[in-house]
């Protein structure tokens, strides 16, 4: 986005790490991506040019263990390097998404050595991971799937198919949510998970989606036919007698929520950003749109809730820790604000560029498109709604100093 205006550092950037790390991203956004954001938008062409200079800036190696070639960072880093992509691309920021907070995550934290050994180092290395879970008739309802296993001597055949699988026909291996044999079809129970090599026999990209945004990064269909699964392939197990495995999974899905919470805040930020570049140079008359109150009010509301979700986030992905998981009720609270202030941030932002906001000759159209595929992804705002006041009404609460549980 082009502006001068750049927002205060947080606190965690008191940190030499982090704020080195901010550097290099933003100095990779701003330098290797903003320039072709616009072209691979308009003919839909994925973003090999950023996924070049990610991968030569090594950042993709931000959250995989030192011990597997990565930087043994956390959800506080990922956080800070998704919001700087995004701030110029969104579809630019989720190819990290999908190594920080996908597959290659759940690996380190989930699976054996074997798997660790096998895809860790590729992952650091900047190759492409992505998750099946959505199929045409299930949506993302996880225990509605069909996808199954079935024997097969010593391991099992994978018989799936799945579509909206983000980079799907780019990725090296697949994160394949399925029923393990003995699993109960229309219940969470017997649901697990499987890694899945797609050079293998049996795997073919069956198409691709037309977006309305995020075109940069494409939706593929993938079909698995009969792919042999060996027994060093499977993340967790599905027992037939719960939903342990299922469980599991969700769990995990808090890396994807505060990753794609921390996309929003960058795009909305750009287009903020952007925004209040423009009124400083545009006049009506001799009179600046900067000079005018009622759009400075309308600046002041912009920040409010962008730094008010900012600080959600941010003590989500704290309370993670570098190992752990961010906890469910914040990063869904955390989602839910970041979402919506990329809403009301990104339409205030075309409302002030009157027709040009709405042009596609300016980016401010293209980040719109763009965060409303985010308000889906990873839990739609419906959902972690649901989750957030069920939680309280049952007794949860959130980690903030001011809350005690109610009342048994």
């Amino acid at each position: 986005m082009a502006s001068g205006n750049v927002r205060p550092e947080l606190p965690l950037d008191d940190d030499e790490d982090r704020a080195a790390l901010r550097k290099l991203a933003r100095d990779v956004a701003d330098r290797a991506i903003a320039p072709h954001a616009a072209g691979w938008d308009e003919t839909e062409e994925f973003a090999q040019v950023a996924m070049d200079a990610l991968r030569q800036a090594e950042l993709f190696s931000v959250t995989v263990g030192r011990e597997y070639g990565g930087m043994g960072m956390g959800d506080v880093e990922a956080a800070i390097v998704l919001e700087e992509i995004a701030r110029v691309d969104v579809s630019s920021a989720i190819l990290c998404q999908l190594v920080f907070n996908g597959p290659p995550r759940a690996i380190e934290h989930l699976g054996n050595e074997a798997l660790r050994r096998t895809w860790l180092p590729r992952a650091a290395a900047g190759e492409l991971f992505c998750i099946g879970i959505t199929e045409p008739d299930a949506g993302s309802a996880a225990t509605t799937m069909r996808a199954r296993l079935e024997p097969d001597g010593n391991g099992w055949r994978l018989d799936a198919y799945k579509n909206y699988v983000t980079g799907g026909h780019k990725a090296v291996a697949c994160l394949v949510w399925c029923r393990f044999p003995g699993s109960e079809p229309g219940t969470g129970k017997g649901i697990g998970a499987v890694v899945v090599d797609l050079s293998r026999d049996g795997v073919s990209v069956a198409g691709t989606h037309k977006k309305m945004g995020l075109r940069g990064c494409t939706e593929a269909e993938l079909a698995f036919d009969g792919v042999r699964i060996e027994p060093e392939d499977v993340l967790v197990v599905g027992d037939p007698a719960d939903n342990s495995g299922l469980k599991t999974l969700l769990a995990h899905i808090n890396h994807e929520r505060c990753g794609n919470a921390a996309m929003c805040l960058g795009a909305a930020q750009g287009a903020l950003e952007y925004a209040i570049g423009y009124m400083q140079d545009r006049k009506v008359g001799k009179q600046r749109l900067a000079d005018l109150q009622g759009l400075q009010w309308k600046i002041a509301d912009m920040a409010v809730d962008l730094e008010g979700a900012r600080l959600l986030l941010l003590r989500a992905v704290t309370l993670a820790g570098t190992q752990g998981t961010p906890p469910a009720l914040e990063s869904a609270m955390a989602k839910v604000a970041c979402n919506l202030a990329a809403k009301r941030v990104c339409d205030e932002a075309i409302q002030l560029l009157g027709g040009y906001g709405y042009s596609r000759e300016y980016p401010l159209e293209r980040v719109y498109r763009d965060i409303r595929g985010l308000c889906i992804g990873a839990g739609t705002v419906e959902i972690q709604r649901n989750f957030v006041g069920t939680s309280l009404l049952g007794g949860r609460v959130p980690g903030g100093p001011s809350w005690k549980a109610p009342p048994s």
